[in-house]
């Protein structure tokens, strides 16, 4: 019997981009899309939409942003809203996901060492942190 492979999309939440990334199950790597702008947390919905459109996944994953000592922040709150938003508009499982580190980690695989880096590389480390959170829960 085989395993059906299932599509996932991963989202790196933030107040003014979201780093988007998919992956999938046979082979439990993910791979870096894009990144989406937000305003205070509230994407171009428009843009999600065709990204849920084009790839069609199963289930959506979604970063959660926690303080080091497992408390939450006012980010983690805007990240629950935009999960909840995506699971009632699209209709698809969403799972939230502890992301500390993943942004770090992303700067690190991407050898960006500059403590303010370039908008292009914004959307790269965006984009790679997504990639990274959705790695973490497809090999768990």
């Amino acid at each position: 019997m085989h395993a059906k492979e299932q599509k996932i999309l991963g989202f790196d939440f933030g107040m003014k981009y979201i780093g988007v990334a998919v992956g999938q199950t046979i082979t439990k790597t993910a791979t870096p899309l894009c990144s989406i702008t937000a305003v205070n947390g509230i994407p171009n919905w428009d843009q999600i939409t065709q990204l849920i459109q084009d790839w069609q996944p199963q289930t959506i994953i979604v970063g959660k942003p926690l303080n080091m000592d497992d408390s939450t922040q006012h980010l983690t709150f805007c990240a629950v809203k935009f999960a909840n938003r995506l699971r009632n508009k699209y209709k698809v499982p969403v799972e939230l996901v502890d992301e500390r580190l993943s942004t770090w980690e992303a700067k690190q695989r991407l050898f960006i060492k500059d403590a303010r880096p370039t908008a292009s590389e914004l959307t790269e480390v965006n984009a790679t942190a997504a990639a990274i959170l959705l790695e973490q829960w497809l090999q768990q």
